[in-house]
């Protein structure tokens, strides 16, 4: 168990690790599929636009395709940056509108009578998200999820959710993400393309992706970098500063939500360096006193990664089988 930790452990050599991931991308395409190039789903966040400009820098930007995949819920700035960034990084993009065959699977209607079940203040239109409380480093809170409605008059209406409920709702949410790969590997299998994913690694070790969705791809080339390191070789790369500066979000709900509270209840300048000491087993009181937190927050920390670590342990492995 190491003991000591230095605060400059998350920082990179851009240019070093962008060969470093090229050679990786060149390999898995060329010699490992047998592929022609790589095709993204760009989100108009970091992780899909960093990963579309190490596939240009690997691949030249003739053999790399942007796909755009909003439904009629996703927010209207995630396009319009998507689509800038590939404009900008010159490669051959389209925009595919995914809400009909979210549909097929689950009607939105059905979502609608669902939420308002549980809040009958919800009509057909309204807004709404699912949250965590954020305030984990503050305070110990019971990990639960609530839905929140934006009603007409500004106001908020929020319920807490079951578990049940919780998995109902999300259901719904997961399939707007594998609606997206489905349409992923359409246009990979059609012109011999490589489906290129854009999990970074605080989001494969806690489990924030979707089985058989942003989950289920060719290649994971950012699963070994933290969100701190997928920032720096974002300005290395000349990312566009409106991607940079953007709240990470799932954007999978009508009202928008952040990454932090949906799912990691930690702010980005603490959680990853809390998840590295974590990793390489550096006592929760050393990494705390090195990120100005209290002891106790640091604990609090190491327990949730813990708790998310096992519970999605199932995401990160291949179908159990009888041996």
């Amino acid at each position: 168990m190491a003991t000591k930790f230095d605060p400059d452990v998350l920082t990179i050599a851009p240019e070093k690790e962008l060969q470093k991931l090229s050679q990786f991308i060149i390999e898995q395409t060329a010699r490992v599929y047998r592929r022609k190039g790589a095709v993204v789903g760009l989100s108009g966040g970091i992780d899909s636009a960093v990963i579309a400009a190490v596939c240009v820098h690997a691949l030249s930007k003739d053999k790399v395709v942007g796909l755009v995949l909003p439904e009629k819920e996703t927010n209207p700035v995630s396009c319009r940056f998507a689509c800038a960034h590939a404009e900008a990084m010159g490669i051959e993009h389209k925009i595919v509108d995914i809400t009909d065959t979210v549909a097929s699977v689950f009607s939105y209607e059905e979502r609608d009578s669902f939420i308002q079940s549980l809040v009958p203040e919800y009509s057909p239109g309204d807004k709404y998200n699912i949250s965590l409380p954020v305030d984990l480093l503050e305070r110990d809170a019971i990990n639960f999820y609530n839905l929140q409605v934006k009603l007409p008059n500004g106001g908020l209406a929020k319920k807490r959710l079951n578990l049940a409920e919780f998995r109902t709702i999300t259901s719904f949410a997961n399939i707007k993400i594998r609606a997206r790969m489905l349409h992923l590997y359409a246009e990979a299998e059609r012109r011999s393309l490589v489906v290129a994913g854009t999990t970074n690694r605080t989001e494969f070790i806690l489990g924030d992706f979707c089985k058989y969705g942003d989950g289920g791809t060719d290649i994971e080339p950012l699963s070994y970098l933290y969100k701190k390191q997928i920032y720096q070789l974002a300005e290395y790369l000349s990312v566009p500063p409106e991607i940079i500066n953007r709240r990470p979000s799932p954007d999978t709900f009508s009202l928008p939500v952040s990454d932090q509270e949906f799912f990691f209840r930690i702010p980005f300048d603490k959680l990853d360096y809390l998840l590295y000491g974590w990793e390489h087993e550096i006592p929760a009181e050393t990494v705390a006193g090195a990120i100005a937190i209290s002891p106790e927050a640091g604990l609090r920390a190491y327990k949730d990664f813990s708790l998310k670590n096992r519970a999605t342990a199932h995401l990160r492995e291949m179908p159990h089988t009888i041996e």
